[in-house]
């Protein structure tokens, strides 16, 4: 199944996601409604579920298999992919457990989800100095502007790897080589690319994604990737049986730890949510990534050409290539920008509406691969 495909066949694509048979949804840079196969797969481990111990009724090598899964779409080893949660907590378990001297410093941008702001500044109180990237536009941010405010007693930068107002996508390669280079950690809030663009681990050492969103899975069924070399420095912020050795249930005098990134997965995972998280990855690998980001790539640049033609202010209504995201973010100058919403929802059209510090307000599109030009279009017949 390819985006074209799915695009040129309207039965296929109201099978696979009943979505489009309800509303035009282009808000999947904030919760993505379930495509009918992901659904069912929580669905169908839901009522094996009624029939058995859920775990013991689990396929074998269900884990495993679900891990290298993951671990193939993000190039690393499945070694190194933590089943935990949301994307904070995650995020959380790597500001709180790494090894971290009075006086290092962290750098991260303010204006960046607050998920992966508040934990980092929470580290003020460990006598960590927290550095605000210093950015001219919103979101902007180039390996440069980075190299320019690190110094030698910069730990770690913590960044995402697509603004989730702006659209602007970080270029992770160029400035993970970078860091590594002078020994500076770097760790990465995926959400905003996981299931739309390439997003390689091979020069980030830590990085943590929910599903819900461009993934197209379930709200808090997420990944945490902790790169081999670093497992050991990244210390548990929680114990319980699952990531420290109690054989046959029986605590033992020692905290033995297990020895890969399974060390972060305390108890029981959430088997439903897993079972969706893995067949969004199914579904990612079926469709591929690259075909979804060139999808992704020519909606955004009809959209920002089609609403700058018709008066709307865009945020960067063109980015280069190594840039570009899948959100399209804008205002009308003429036209109250809530009212607009409230009339794009009123018509059936699901977008979002956000706010910048400067108090504006603003309309972001984030359609996916699955979504028609015939769609597009008539969003931006409803627009003034």
């Amino acid at each position: 199944m390819t985006p074209a495909e799915l695009q040129s066949n309207e039965e296929l694509r109201r099978h696979e996601f009943p979505v489009v048979g309800e509303k035009i949804f282009l808000a999947h840079a904030a919760v993505c409604p379930l495509p009918r196969r992901i659904a069912e797969a929580v669905s169908n481990r839901a009522r094996v579920g009624m029939l058995d111990d859920q775990e013991a009724a689990l396929p074998a090598g269900y884990f495993s298999d679900t891990r290298r899964l993951i671990a193939d779409a993000l190039k690393a080893q499945p070694n190194e992919i933590a089943l935990v949660g949301p994307t904070s907590l995650a995020l959380s378990y790597i500001a709180g457990g790494l090894p971290w001297r009075k006086g290092q410093n962290v750098v991260i941008y303010h204006d960046d989800y607050p998920s992966n702001v508040y934990p980092w500044m929470a580290l003020s109180d460990r006598g960590v100095q927290v550095r605000m990237l210093n950015v001219r536009e919103l979101g902007r941010i180039r390996p440069f502007e980075v190299q320019g405010q690190v110094d030698e007693d910069t730990r770690l930068v913590a960044l995402a790897s697509c603004h989730f107002i702006s659209g602007w996508r970080l270029e992770l390669e160029a400035l993970g080589k970078w860091l590594r280079s002078r020994g500076i950690w770097f760790c990465v809030d995926g959400i905003q690319t996981l299931g739309a663009f390439p997003t390689s681990v091979e020069w980030v050492d830590f990085l943590a994604a929910d599903s819900h969103k461009w993934l197209l899975g379930p709200c808090g069924a997420g990944v945490m990737y902790v790169r081999q070399a670093l497992q050991d420095k990244l210390k548990p912020l929680v114990y319980g049986w699952n990531n420290v050795r109690c054989p046959d249930f029986v605590t033992q005098e020692d905290l033995v730890l297990r020895t890969d990134a399974r060390r972060y997965e305390v108890g029981s995972h959430s088997l439903l949510g897993l079972a969706g998280l893995r067949a969004a990855f199914a579904l990612l690998e079926e469709v591929g990534v690259d075909a979804i980001a060139a999808d992704l790539v020519a909606k955004r640049q009809f959209l920002s050409q089609a609403l700058t033609a018709q008066g709307c202010e865009v945020l960067f209504p063109e980015l280069p290539p190594a840039n570009t995201g899948g959100i399209v973010t804008f205002a009308h100058p003429e036209h109250n920008t809530t009212a607009l919403h409230t009339r794009l929802t009123a018509a059936g059209v699901v977008t979002s509406l956000r706010t910048t510090r400067d108090g504006r307000q603003w309309i972001r599109l984030s359609p996916h691969y699955y979504n028609t030009q015939a769609e597009l279009e008539r969003v931006l017949e409803l627009i003034p």
